[in-house]
């Protein structure tokens, strides 16, 4: 109604998918009834990128800005079981792996294998045979190389949403579903700020932007526009005959690295298929012009790779289901305020389309931005005002191309 006072929080997360959702329950735990959780849709829907069964969660990464992080996604996840009692991390492995006779994907191991060493991360190395020998499922040659981490596996992504929200709400978060953001103010006090929702305005100390997205439609009516591309991605479901060879128990997660390709599968879980996904297909979309309709070529690809690495795990296709990667031109994260922007009272959090392994933690570290002005962990490389987003002559790599060119050593 015309005139009345805004309701005010402390703090207003807009987005509540993966990152949000844990951003909510980490603030819930130390500001409790002071924290609200805005979701445009219904919870655990899927018109983002922050539902279905599994998420890789891994120690493996090819730059020390991950392996410096990766040791605390484990622990914040660990946090959030204790708590729930719900099980959300399976470590069954992973491995990842590539040709020595294509050496884009072994140069790029070589620096998964330094960043690991800096990081004293122990993994094993692997030859093809080796893969073999361990993991029957794979048909690897002598061609193949392999890093294999025994603490890599999966989280359940759905379930560690809903998860998020149960204990937000458990610890006094107020959620609000279908409420769309229509744009942020900063208030005429200059230390707070409003938030106009079709259900209203909103005002509060700090918001959370993890709209992912939706991000630039969020963060445009405040005059900010960060330089994101929006890819359809989808994921395919096989029915292997041979499912108690591809369990948790006996088969890892895996990613498989090529000059055209970053493919990767998971073991069985939430149903009884084999998944397999591309990473970054370069299908340019918006959220309004994406459409729920799986690309034909992109399954036979996957299923192609099955066919050459895994043929035990090829059965009927289940289904394919796509989402949405939101990625800035170098493929980092973006983590900071507004502040030299002169909007303290905004702090923004973009997944790059491969942030779930780090939600948990993204929640953790978010709150402490928002609630003590800093966070106590490593997020220099994901500033807003970095090159990757302030030089339009910036050249895009989605696929970490500068990893790939130097010379190997393993």
């Amino acid at each position: 109604m015309p005139g009345t006072e805004p309701h005010f929080f402390e703090y207003i997360v807009v987005g509540c998918g993966g990152i949000g959702s844990a951003a909510v329950y980490w603030l819930s735990k130390r500001a409790s009834r002071g924290v609200l959780g805005l979701e445009q849709f219904q919870l655990g829907h899927s018109n983002g990128g922050s539902e279905d069964h599994s998420r890789i969660i891994r120690l493996l990464y090819h730059d020390e800005c991950y392996t410096k992080l990766a040791p605390h996604a484990f622990t914040a996840y660990d946090e959030v079981e204790k708590e729930s009692g719900i099980k959300l991390v399976y470590k069954c492995g992973g491995l990842k792996f590539a040709r020595n006779d294509e050496p884009e994907g072994k140069h790029l191991l070589e620096h998964h294998a330094k960043s690991m060493d800096e990081q004293n991360i122990p993994y094993e190395l692997l030859n093809g045979n080796e893969i073999r020998k361990r993991f029957p499922q794979f048909q690897t040659d002598p061609h193949v190389i392999g890093m294999y981490d025994k603490n890599s596996g999966l989280v359940d992504a759905a379930m560690a949403n809903a998860t998020h929200i149960q204990l937000a709400r458990k610890h006094g978060a107020t959620i609000r579903e279908n409420c769309k953001v229509l744009k942020l103010e900063k208030d005429k006090d200059g230390v707070h700020a409003l938030v106009y929702t079709n259900q209203g305005v909103f005002r509060c100390r700090r918001i959370i932007v993890t709209a992912g997205a939706w991000s630039n439609h969020v963060l445009g009516s405040v005059g900010v526009h960060v330089p994101l591309t929006v890819t359809q991605e989808q994921v395919t479901y096989l029915a292997t005959p041979n499912m108690k060879e591809f369990t948790k128990e006996n088969f890892p997660v895996w990613m498989y690295h090529d000059i055209k390709y970053n493919i990767y599968g998971f073991p069985i879980h939430g149903n009884t298929g084999t998944k397999i996904g591309i990473d970054a297909c370069d299908e340019i979309v918006t959220p309004e012009t994406r459409t729920f309709e799986p690309d034909p070529v992109k399954e036979q690809i996957c299923i192609k790779f099955f066919e050459r690495y895994l043929p035990k795990a090829i059965g009927p296709k289940l289904y394919t289901k796509t989402c949405l990667y939101t990625i800035p031109p170098d493929r980092n994260f973006v983590i900071d305020s507004l502040s030299k922007q002169d909007l303290p009272q905004v702090i923004v959090c973009i997944g790059a389309g491969h942030a779930y392994k780090f939600s948990c933690l993204f929640g953790k570290l978010l709150s402490e931005m928002a609630i003590d002005g800093k966070t106590r962990y490593p997020i220099e490389k994901f500033s807003i005002d970095r090159k990757a987003l302030t030089d339009p002559s910036y050249e895009a790599d989605f696929h970490h191309s500068q990893y790939r060119t130097k010379t190997a050593k393993l």
